[in-house]
């Protein structure tokens, strides 16, 4: 898989993190906080082998 960058949060420092990738395959890959919270998670269904990550919303208007 290739990555491609497309955008780090602006707002975040150091790091410019969370960070968008789009990928060759016609997809993104979302670098974000792990989502831990028991709350948030038991109203997911996240298969074996998935996670998910909380990103802000001023990082939607990347998505192109």
């Amino acid at each position: 898989m290739r990555l491609t960058l497309v955008a780090g949060d602006p707002d975040s420092i150091p790091d410019n993190s969370p960070t968008l990738y789009k990928t060759d395959r016609g997809s993104w890959v979302v670098q974000g906080w792990v989502v831990t919270d028991p709350e948030a998670l038991s109203q997911l269904n996240v298969p074996e082998g998935e996670t998910v990550v909380e990103i802000p919303d001023r990082m939607i208007p990347f998505f192109k």
